[in-house]
């Protein structure tokens, strides 16, 4: 069993969904490596998420968006954490309810994604900053 992680430090983006399944793949090169294993992403903030969905239907991604910001409104009387502004406590709901993390199937050297599946950095705030992800992958070296 091998295991190689990565720090991978995203560029600042504007609020919304974004692919960055070849940020990923570029800064961790080592699962070319694995005949079979796992790669986990896991983002360091609470303000921002991951997930997995479309790659190749960029309205999809807008889609995500408008839906979020419909369920988890801004600028609630009720909310009271809101030092960082209105976009700041549904940045973490949002967050929870996508998660700070995913996991994706390593074969034969290459992430076991679906056809039209992508990984996404999810930014809830408006200026979220840089995002700081760790990435491991672990997994039986290929011979």
């Amino acid at each position: 069993m091998k295991f190689y992680q990565e720090t991978l430090v995203l560029a600042e983006r504007r609020r919304g969904f974004h692919l960055i399944t070849n940020d990923v793949l570029r800064a961790i090169p080592q699962i070319s490596e694995l005949k079979v294993g796992m790669l986990q992403v896991f983002i360091q903030h609470t303000s921002a998420s991951l997930t997995i969905n479309e790659n190749a239907d960029p309205t999809v991604r807008q889609d995500f968006e408008m839906f979020f910001n419909k369920t988890v409104r801004e600028n609630d009387p009720e909310y009271l954490h809101d030092y960082e502004g209105s976009d700041d406590m549904p940045a973490h709901l949002k967050s929870s309810i996508l998660g700070a993390s995913v996991s994706v199937p390593i074969k034969n050297g290459k992430l076991a994604l679906g056809t039209w599946q992508g990984i996404y950095l999810c930014e809830h705030r408006n200026a979220g900053g840089r995002r700081k992800l760790v990435l491991t992958a672990w997994g039986e070296p290929s011979a």
